[in-house]
């Protein structure tokens, strides 16, 4: 579970985020919706600890997520921010396996290597594991990043954006991807996504979040209405019946 109580976060005059009282529960794809700006990669990266807390705490699975040495967070928690990715000489295995250096501080035994292996074939990426960063196209690389985070092994996983880069068919095949490892893997996963309707085909619950503040939190049949919609994002959507469950039209 990731509980987060009174948290806050100000940037100047201009941007408040917060106070903000939640608990994700534990298991599952928990998305995080809403405009531009809204605030939401702000609180991902606050669970993760890459960006500090006015006031207020974040505790996952119990540990309080700004005191909890990093050497102990990195094995409960494993976050993907979408800016802090680089483009370097690495091939694909050797990027995936820095997911592993919580345990090994580089030092890869065989059970390290096997788990990395793991996490190249989940995401499809054996047949480019040896092949560098800067020859893969976009989508390649956001997977392999996605996979280097799932090689870290830890229940909270927390992704940002990852559908960037991707085209129809790689949006898809991520998403399918993050399913199975909620429920294969057992992971926990929070996800920032601006598609609302990947968000109400695959997430367990969604969170939609609006001028730094929660809205409404709930399953995809609480979020995914005309009225709840066309209030966090200030345009008229209707919503229809797809054949996979309800579907935002805003266009």
């Amino acid at each position: 579970m990731i509980e987060l109580r009174s948290v806050t976060k100000s940037y100047g005059t201009e941007v408040q985020i917060g106070p903000v009282d939640l608990v994700i529960p534990q298991g599952g794809i928990t998305a995080l919706v809403g405009p531009n700006g809204a605030g939401k990669s702000t609180l991902l990266t606050m669970m993760g600890r890459l960006l500090g807390l006015d006031e207020g705490a974040i505790e996952i699975a119990g540990y309080d997520v700004s005191s909890t040495a990093s050497k102990d967070l990195a094995k409960i928690v494993s976050i993907l921010r979408q800016e802090n990715h680089f483009v370097t000489r690495l091939t694909v295995r050797q990027l995936v396996a820095f997911g592993r250096f919580p345990y090994t501080k580089g030092r890869l035994t065989a059970d390290d290597e096997r788990i990395v292996s793991s996490a190249i074939d989940f995401l499809d990426l054996a047949g480019l594991e040896n092949r560098y960063l800067d020859q893969l196209s976009g989508g390649q690389r956001q997977r392999a990043y996605v996979a280097m985070v799932l090689s870290q092994d830890t229940d909270y996983v927390l992704l940002d954006e990852p559908l960037n880069n991707l085209d129809m068919r790689r949006s898809v095949q991520m998403m399918q991807h993050l399913a199975r490892a909620a429920e294969e893997l057992q992971r926990t996963v929070v996800i920032v996504l601006h598609d609302i309707n990947f968000a109400g085909r695959y997430a367990d619950q969604i969170c939609a979040i609006k001028d730094g503040r929660v809205v409404e939190f709930g399953p995809p049949s609480q979020i995914i209405t005309g009225p709840v919609l066309s209030e966090v994002f200030d345009t008229p959507v209707q919503v229809i019946e797809g054949p996979h469950g309800p579907l935002a039209v805003y266009y």
